[in-house]
């Protein structure tokens, strides 16, 4: 069951990271449960896949415009037979605006099997912190 649920979580991860190249937030959101829960990186939360599809919309057409990112699975294990938690490692590139640059992220996701389709119940995105430069005083 372990490989399955890194399976799952990479298939997952890879159609996550597809929409968000192309710029397509309604196929973001497409893997989302309607009821799902949604914690972005900033820590703002939200609820069911419209408002998870509105708001990817909105940041791919204006902060993160033209960004490209990258998903590894570093962690899936089965919690049952219909559900697995997954940790995400996630690398982003923003070429222009307030956000320009390398940015990193570890996400966990909980996926539910309904009817033999894996979906995201609930993901938390978690921005990694810049390492620190200098020494503590």
């Amino acid at each position: 069951m372990a490989e399955q649920a890194t399976t799952v979580a990479n298939e997952i991860a890879a159609r996550l990271e597809a929409a968000w190249n192309a710029a397509d937030g309604a196929a973001f959101g497409a893997p989302f449960v309607e009821n799902a829960d949604f914690v972005d990186v900033r820590g703002d939360y939200h609820s069911g896949r419209p408002e998870i599809i509105a708001g990817h919309i909105g940041v791919l057409n204006s902060i993160y415009k033209n960004s490209t990112i990258t998903y590894t699975v570093i962690n899936a294990r089965p919690l049952t037979d219909d559900v697995i938690i997954a940790q995400v490692r996630a690398a982003m590139t923003v070429p222009a605006g307030p956000l320009a640059g390398d940015i990193g992220a570890t996400l966990s996701m909980v996926l539910t099997r309904w009817q033999e389709t894996w979906w995201i119940a609930a993901f938390h995105n978690t921005q990694v912190a810049a390492p620190m430069t200098g020494k503590p005083e």
